[in-house]
């Protein structure tokens, strides 16, 4: 599991990210220590971005500029491949969700297919436990009359490679709201339709399934927990 979260960095770490994006089209193998020359900045200030931008460590970041798979290329059965997310689960990346939706009035969940029926069951989990405004969409034009700058717009998918979220993203921007992707499959891609993306497992569905036939097991465990945080959070709250 890992979140890739662009708006948490600043200005000289949006130029850092920048520079190293640019520089492996002319070189696939940077070492951290140069990187560090090529952003006249030191190693550390190298390890410290590459972590607050989501990554475990600088390597899995080069991966990730080199557009190298980082997740398992193994695929095994359906209850095998959940039992080993279960196993990786990040209880960190659900406090960040259920933050980011304390955060905002409004929540928006928009989703394709299946992706938008497990999104209609988050509206329903999300309307139980919080006093937010939260809807389910499944068409853009429906999302962008309803954004505005207190709109947090989760969006599901499970490749990323159906159909782009570019414009609702660019639409999003206009009314500054905040788009968070919600995925399950890794897709360098995706990060030029969101402020934020947590990606969820590194063990991938078999290949020869269509983006429709996928599972969505893994968006409802995850949900599940982010439910149940905030469910503990009102508790805690009444019992104050």
């Amino acid at each position: 599991m890992i979140r890739i979260d662009f708006s948490k960095l600043n200005p000289l770490e949006k130029e850092i990210h920048k520079t190293l994006s640019e520089s492996v089209n002319n070189q696939a193998s940077i070492t951290i220590n140069e990187a560090a020359d090529l952003c006249s900045c030191s190693m550390s200030k190298i390890s410290k971005f590459v972590k607050k931008l989501g990554f475990n460590n600088y390597k899995q970041y080069m991966q990730f500029l080199n557009e190298k798979d980082i997740s398992s290329p193994e695929t095994s059965s359906e209850l095998e491949r959940l039992q080993k997310y279960i196993e990786d689960f990040d209880p960190a990346l659900v406090k960040e969700f259920a933050e980011e939706v304390q955060k905002h009035q409004k929540i928006l969940f928009f989703g394709h297919g299946p992706s938008y029926l497990a999104a209609e069951y988050f509206e329903y989990k999300l309307r139980l436990t919080t006093n937010k405004i939260v809807s389910a969409l499944s068409e853009e034009f429906m999302v962008e009359n309803l954004l505005d700058p207190d709109t947090l717009l989760v969006i599901l998918t499970t490749t990323g490679s159906f159909r782009s979220f570019y414009t609702v993203f660019g639409s999003a921007k206009e009314q500054k709201a905040k788009v968070l992707i919600l995925c399950e499959e890794y897709n360098k891609e995706l990060l030029n339709s969101c402020d934020q993306l947590i990606w969820l497992s590194k063990h991938p569905q078999p290949k020869d399934l269509k983006p429709h036939q996928k599972t969505r097991t893994v968006f409802y465990i995850f949900i599940e927990e982010v439910v149940e945080h905030l469910r503990g959070l009102k508790l805690q709250r009444i019992n104050k």
